[in-house]
């Protein structure tokens, strides 16, 4: 049986929320200072690289920290919520920082058919855990958690939260992976050249450090996406 849910203070819940939209809005400020190509080519269209990894990615860390965001209220291990408290504040970073770009590029943050800036052959072997794979706008990308995880996951406290917490985190980390690679190569723009490649170092250590963390505490690891 899980521990009751500890009762939180209102006013922290409110300024984890301004807390967020700061970072948002910190991230675009600085999409405005660093986000311009440096191959001297023009603005990125729609369906280039760098628009279609800004857009999916920017949309895939926001799943990351929807999930980081439910750990101050469920769990209760300091480990995983300082682990949660760096996800949310990177990957809400990371996220304005790329939406601030499309915005700069004059592109929708929205729609356009997922993943088609990547070729087939690096994203057609996940196995998509029950996902929509037909990768049309707005389907679920590798890692990502499908609204039944998502439902379960809230229901939870105390070490099975943890538990699971960690569970859907690694595998949300590691289905970031092919994108972020993917972009630290065909990018035109050094920002976000720079910007993946940093995401695919980062996440690869974190994805370490959580699956050490979830063999501590009892777990093992969702199959890889």
């Amino acid at each position: 049986m899980t521990s009751p849910v500890p009762a939180r203070s209102p006013l922290r819940t409110a300024l984890l929320a301004l807390a967020a939209v700061a970072l948002v809005l910190l991230g675009a400020g600085l999409a405005v200072l660093l986000g311009i190509g440096d191959r001297g080519t023009a603005t990125p269209t729609a369906d280039s690289v760098d628009a279609g990894f800004s857009r999916d990615m920017s949309r895939h860390h926001l799943q990351g920290v929807e999930m980081a965001n439910l750990v101050a209220e469920r769990s209760e291990d300091p480990e995983v919520e300082s682990l949660a408290v760096d996800i949310s504040a990177t990957q809400t970073n990371q996220a304005g920082r790329m939406q601030g770009w499309l915005a700069l590029w004059g592109l929708p943050i929205t729609g356009g058919e997922t993943m088609a800036w990547m070729p087939a052959d690096a994203h057609g072997g996940h196995s998509g855990h029950d996902m929509d794979m037909d990768m049309g706008a707005g389907a679920l990308m590798p890692g990502m958690a499908t609204e039944e995880e998502l439902a379960d996951l809230r229901g939870l406290s105390g070490t099975a939260f943890d538990v699971e917490f960690l569970r859907l985190m690694i595998r949300h980390h590691q289905g970031g992976f092919d994108m972020a690679a993917h972009a630290a190569v065909e990018a035109d723009v050094q920002a976000v050249r720079d910007l993946a490649r940093s995401i695919e170092q980062s996440q690869g250590i974190e994805t370490e450090t959580m699956t050490d963390m979830l063999t501590a505490r009892g777990g093992t690891p969702l199959p890889a996406p």
